[in-house]
């Protein structure tokens, strides 16, 4: 059966224990949590202070889902993931793969590769080098990740305004099999989907077989519900596909308040996942 999920930054500045009371008491089942709230350079986290973060989610009745918002390092050396620059590669791999143990020790299965400026093929390189490369990468993570339990999931995203690599589902998955590691799998987000050529329950029955989590939003960068998207064909797509794992409401837009967001995107997930008998 799926859960519902929220991101921890759309509460901004609220301190953790707060943001996890507040979704617990809007009716969600977990948190995603963006290491950068936890501090500004996520090396410095420790995993005891994961496990720490962890408790307080339990303890408001939230399940830690996993982390999102990988790369995004206010403070620290720049990280990229197709780079010819084998130095930032390398650093970048170690940096998720220390992400993976602070996921690990959060209980979380899932870190949802985003950040789409530090994957970007850079000016003069070729697709296929980077490619390979960002393989090789991603493969290191995998293999400190997976016997941890977590999986890495690599997330479609638009090629006009975010990103020129992994920019459908179709190339994201092309690249998975490449990777050729169990640990390696599919992330699906609404307003990413809703910039393809293809439906939406299209992408996702065409996707069922790498898919482990999905982001709830619109391309407006607001919440699910707060826009043009209909949620009923996505749902039913989404059981349709058998999967039964979180969706995760993911915004940009964080007006009015975290406390609005939340309430509502809810409120319009459950009933229109319970009217396509998903729920």
């Amino acid at each position: 059966m799926m859960k519902f999920a929220i991101c921890n930054e759309t509460y901004q500045d609220l301190p953790h224990e707060k943001v996890c009371e507040d979704i617990a008491g809007c009716g969600y089942d977990g948190i995603e949590i963006a290491p950068y709230t936890i501090d500004p350079d996520p090396l410095r986290i420790t995993e005891a202070q994961a496990e720490a973060a962890a408790k307080v989610a339990q303890d408001a009745g939230l399940e830690v889902v996993g982390l999102h918002w990988l790369l995004v390092r206010p403070e620290g050396d720049p990280l990229h993931l197709t780079t010819p620059d084998d130095t930032v590669r390398q650093r970048t791999a170690e940096y998720a793969q220390h992400l993976a143990r602070l996921c690990a020790a959060m209980g979380g299965k899932v870190m949802v590769w985003g950040s789409p400026k530090q994957r970007n093929v850079e000016p003069g390189e070729s697709y296929e080098d980077a490619k390979k490369r960002a393989v090789d990468v991603l493969r290191q993570i995998c293999e400190v990740a997976g016997p941890l339990g977590v999986t890495i999931a690599l997330e479609p995203l638009p090629p006009e305004t975010e990103t020129n690599f992994m920019t459908t589902a179709e190339e994201t998955v092309g690249i998975i099999h490449a990777v050729d590691h169990p640990a390696c799998r599919l992330h699906l987000d609404v307003k990413a989907m809703s910039s393809e050529k293809k439906p939406i329950p299209q992408i996702i029955d065409e996707s069922r077989a790498e898919l482990v989590h999905v982001h709830a939003n619109d391309p407006n960068l607001r919440g699910p519900g707060f826009g043009e998207v209909e949620f009923a064909p996505i749902a039913e797509a989404l059981k349709k596909a058998g999967y039964s794992r979180y969706v995760s409401v993911e915004v940009f837009d964080y007006r009015p308040d975290g406390h609005t967001i939340a309430a509502q995107s809810l409120e319009y997930l459950k009933r229109t996942f319970t009217e396509a008998g998903a729920l």
